[in-house]
């Protein structure tokens, strides 16, 4: 992955960005289907674990981790949420293909902070009508993660028009192929280019009925119940960046030499490096915190566990990923040095997988409803 990731990189379609060739792999591995259930021959991997697992995949590169986090957690949602029916016509078709990889539909040109804080009418564009002994859905996704590569998707479209969507909105399983599905336009990112985002178009797509995930209206009890550790998969695919940056740090520090000794040797650079360090290890912590959370909720599920961690975890990416950058001198400009791509990588979860902002306000609202009923 690390020695392919720089070239991957730098080509100008964004589509040629992605490897299969490293997805493969990665299933040979055994990493594609970490969560999946060992009955249906994955090794089961908790959320700790995976969370773990992320953060080693992203010291190599951010997009690979986050072609494999996608997959990893949508694993989890989709078994956690379907019924033995489901589990039996589903599971196995990401088991049995190297190239089984999963994407979730949420995001649309018009909708993505709404429905991180959804108010009052706020509806998904995307609709899902009764027909028969199914739905015909209609409506556009837009910036999906593997949204041009997977294989299963889970679906949210507005179900009852009446209500907002965190109400009215159902989940449903759609495989690529699909009658009336199609993908779109491919982003053109800054980073995390080994990873492809992509519009979801749907045009009269027909789904049955037994492939609607969880109860109809109720999508986001999937959401509620099957994602808790999403946001600590997404804290730990930008923790990797921080990693990869300080240990870069640590080996031109140990062999640049200025003023008549290593850097490393100097007072101000070291004070620096333990700083990043600092950082790392407060991210990393809370992280595998909210992991652990996610896997013993019996104990006590905190909600601010799903927002803040990636919250902390990209504002620290980005600091120590800067600082690196300093520390490199002019060195770390020059784009042969490869820092460039740290810093466009680490600045993509500062907006990815919820805005800070609205993720500091959602973790608000947590608080404030807590403390006001007492």
């Amino acid at each position: 992955m690390a020695p392919a990731a720089a070239g991957l990189d730098k080509q100008v379609n964004p589509e040629d960005c992605f490897s299969w060739d490293i997805v493969e792999e990665g299933s040979r591995r055994g990493l594609r289907t970490l969560t999946l259930l060992p009955e249906f021959g994955g090794a089961g991997a908790d959320c700790a674990t995976t969370a773990k697992v992320v953060e080693e995949i992203a010291r190599g590169d951010m997009g690979v981790s986050v072609v494999f986090a996608q997959t990893l957690k949508l694993i989890q949602s989709l078994q956690g949420a379907a019924n033995d029916d489901q589990r039996a016509r589903w599971l196995p078709k990401l088991r049995d293909d190297d190239r089984a990889l999963m994407a979730i539909g949420m995001t649309e040109p018009t909708n993505a902070s709404n429905y991180i804080i959804p108010y009052g009418p706020a509806s998904f564009v995307t609709k899902a009508t009764r027909k028969g002994k199914g739905w015909v859905i209609n409506g556009k996704k837009r910036f999906i993660s593997n949204g041009n590569r997977a294989k299963v998707y889970l679906l949210f479209a507005q179900t009852d028009p009446d209500v907002g969507l965190n109400q009215g909105s159902s989940c449903f399983i759609i495989e690529r192929g699909t009658p009336g599905f199609t993908t779109g336009h491919v982003e053109d990112k800054m980073g995390e280019r080994l990873a492809n985002n992509a519009e979801l178009i749907f045009n009269d797509c027909f789904v049955p009925g037994e492939d609607v995930l969880g109860e109809v209206d109720r999508g986001f009890d999937v959401i509620s119940q099957f994602f808790p550790a999403s946001n600590a998969y997404a804290a730990a695919s930008v923790l990797g960046v921080a990693v990869a940056a300080y240990d870069r740090s640590l080996k031109w520090t140990s062999e640049r030499v200025q003023g008549g000794r290593k850097l490393i040797e100097h007072d101000i650079v070291a004070a620096q490096l333990a700083e990043m360090l600092m950082n790392i290890d407060a991210a990393r912590a809370y992280i595998h915190h909210a992991a652990w959370k996610a896997d013993h909720r019996e104990t006590g599920w905190d909600p601010t566990l799903g927002s803040l961690p990636k919250v902390f975890a990209s504002e620290v990416s980005w600091k120590v990923v800067t600082k690196a950058l300093e520390i490199h001198g002019a060195w770390g400009y020059m784009r042969d040095l490869g820092f460039e791509k740290l810093v466009r990588d680490a600045a993509c979860f500062i907006h990815s997988d919820g805005v800070n902002r609205t993720l500091l306000l959602k973790a608000a609202q947590s608080i404030r409803a807590s403390v006001l009923a007492g």
